[in-house]
């Protein structure tokens, strides 16, 4: 048997890891792990960007009133994305559907009047009046999606916009937005060259609005 120690992560590495794991439960609310087949998935309405504070408060009074084997699971769709702000990047949570939340729970009068009257809640998602589940297949299909680990780039730049080039050779350079990767993170735009449009690639963080 190797005497070899195994790697342990660093302080700072860990600090990490447990700071993404409370980040994540603000979006995912776990009240039960236990997955009763009776339980199905549920959408509600709730106010634009109050999501994960309505899912916080809705697992606060599904334990208050002990209610925890009918309401298990609320979760916020998100996806990890970064946005260029200031010459910076920065990585934030993006909502996949603003004012919706997903529950996962057993529906009866007590369960659904503890949600229907949690404040922010303002109705659920269904034919008529009567809450339609959802398919667990669709809601594996948005777990997939949220959990897809290469973060894109949000452009705070729009196709036909003048630009300046900030950074590399073409510095100080005026130019018009072509085409926009989010994905890369990359613009490309026209800049006159011996007077003639010429298309540069540049990452987001080489522009500046003008």
């Amino acid at each position: 048997m190797s005497d070899q120690p195994i790697d342990q992560p660093s302080a700072e590495d860990q600090i990490k890891a447990d700071a993404k794991k409370s980040e994540d439960a603000l979006y995912h609310v776990v009240i039960l792990e236990e997955r009763d087949p009776n339980a199905k998935w549920y959408v509600v309405h709730t106010y634009s960007g109050h999501e994960e504070k309505v899912a916080q408060q809705l697992g606060i009074r599904i334990n208050g009133l002990k209610l925890e084997t009918k309401v298990h699971e609320v979760m916020v769709p998100v996806q990890d994305k970064i946005k260029i702000f200031r010459g910076k990047k920065i990585q934030y949570k993006d909502k996949l559907f603003p004012g919706y939340l997903l529950i996962r729970m057993i529906m009866d009068d007590e369960s659904w009047a503890a949600v229907r009257n949690t404040r922010g809640i303002t109705g659920f998602v269904g034919i008529g009046k009567n809450p339609t589940p959802i398919p667990q297949t669709e809601v594996d299909t948005i777990k997939k999606y949220s959990a897809q680990a290469a973060p894109s780039f949000k452009a705070s730049f729009t196709v036909g916009e003048a630009v300046k080039v900030i950074e590399g050779p073409f510095t100080e350079f005026l130019g018009t937005i072509s085409e926009i990767d989010e994905t890369k993170g990359k613009v490309k735009i026209l800049v006159s060259i011996f007077g003639r449009e010429t298309p540069v690639e540049l990452d987001f963080l080489q522009v500046a609005k003008i």
